[in-house]
């Protein structure tokens, strides 16, 4: 894993070896492909705020299933 912070881009290296081909899954994420087609990496562009933003999901989602004390 590495995080670039001047770009906000976190790449996420799942297997090593060279890059065949890409897509963007989403605006923001990018999948990185073997030639094999297997996936290798994941680039994550402007980062910081796609990881507070499922931060505070996962927290939201907490608070709405935390029972309520009797």
């Amino acid at each position: 894993m590495r995080y670039f912070e001047e770009e906000d881009v976190l790449h996420l290296m799942l297997q090593d070896g060279p890059e065949y081909a890409s897509f963007e899954l989403s605006p923001d994420i990018t999948v990185e492909l073997n030639e094999a087609g297997e996936m290798i990496g994941v680039e994550l562009i402007n980062a910081s705020r796609f990881i507070w933003d499922a931060v505070l999901e996962s927290f939201q989602v907490k608070l709405v299933l935390r029972p309520v004390a009797a």
